[in-house]
């Protein structure tokens, strides 16, 4: 539970919010009793802060015209730190009650940031989508994820120097589709204009960000999230795999979700058909082993046809000799 004095500060916040607040209202967002909220009110006059009080039926409490606390002083990476760190909180769903203290935080810092900084962290925010799989995230360069976020929001072509996996240096032209969070890690799609193919980096591996001359049109479709889970399950590994299975999309990506398969309706779905009627989709996934997919396969306990590989035809049927023999011991 919070503090009795976390929670004057709390309340000082919601008064600087603007307005005048009832009794009933700040009982409610703080967790207390009408008379606690008097009290906290006496500790702030007692601090000189100038809570009026406001009779009638719309009555309740105000500050008084004027008040302002000390500025806050944040460089351009700690405001970001701390934004985006409300922002992952409210995700992962580690916000206090009624998400009053990322409310309150987030108001005082957009409150007290110069125009310029207040700016460039607006576009980020617009800029950045989330996939299902939020996480402790890493931190990429500040600077290198608000020029992306400008691109993105100005339709505007980058250049960007970039290191792959295996250590090669690049620099790339890329038209910037959005920013993505995903499972600990910050992601740019969009398009390679010299190949004409979409294309996921990691914002930890791009060293710099120069902005080109032109503009470029955002594509329908898919949104960058949906990208960024979609290059992740058609990325290049050892085997492709291809396998109908019947059943319901929901069952089908319980087992195999978005960041490792993708799932093709065989037919068109008939008209008024409910999403929980069973039907045969196409499930292609790449993977690097194989020797995953047989439980994967038969913990959905719904009919299959594997199409490729033959290696995962017998690596199932070896499962399934095993299963039975250990069914028959006694």
């Amino acid at each position: 539970m919070p503090r009795p004095t976390a929670r004057v500060l709390t309340l000082l916040e919601l008064l600087q919010s603007g307005g005048t607040r009832t009794v009933a209202e700040l009982a409610d967002r703080l967790g207390v009793e009408g008379r606690t909220v008097r009290r906290y009110v006496d500790q702030l006059l007692d601090l000189d802060v100038p809570v009026e009080s406001v009779r009638g039926r719309y009555g309740g409490y105000r500050l008084g015209p004027g008040y302002r606390l000390p500025p806050l002083m944040f460089s351009d990476d700690e405001a970001l730190a701390v934004l985006l760190g409300l922002v992952a909180g409210r995700r992962a769903g580690l916000t206090t009650t009624e998400h009053t203290a990322a409310e309150t935080a987030s108001a005082k810092i957009r409150r007290v940031l110069p125009k310029r900084i207040a700016h460039r962290l607006d576009t980020l925010l617009e800029a950045l989508a989330f996939t299902d799989q939020p996480g402790a995230f890493d931190t990429p360069d500040a600077e290198v994820l608000l020029a992306l976020a400008d691109a993105v929001r100005n339709r505007r072509p980058v250049s960007i120097r970039y290191t792959d996996r295996d250590g090669r240096h690049s620099e790339r032209t890329l038209h910037a589709y959005g920013i993505v969070a995903h499972a600990g890690r910050w992601y740019v799609t969009g398009e390679d204009p010299r190949i004409g193919e979409d294309r996921t980096f990691r914002l930890d591996r791009i060293a710099a960000v120069r902005t080109l001359p032109g503009s470029f049109e955002a594509p329908d479709g898919p949104g960058p999230a949906q990208r960024v889970l979609s290059a992740f399950a058609t990325a290049e590994y050892r085997h492709e795999v291809t396998v109908r299975i019947r059943g319901t999309v929901g069952h089908i990506r319980a087992r195999l979700p978005a960041t490792v398969a993708t799932l093709e309706e065989q037919h068109e779905p008939v008209s008024g058909e409910e999403p929980s009627t069973e039907r045969w989709l196409r499930v292609e996934l790449r993977a690097e082993r194989l020797d995953w997919l047989p439980a994967v396969l038969a913990s959905l306990d719904r009919p299959f046809v594997i199409e490729r590989p033959d290696e995962l035809r017998d690596l199932v049927t070896a499962l399934a000799d095993r299963l039975t023999s250990y069914a028959r011991q006694v």
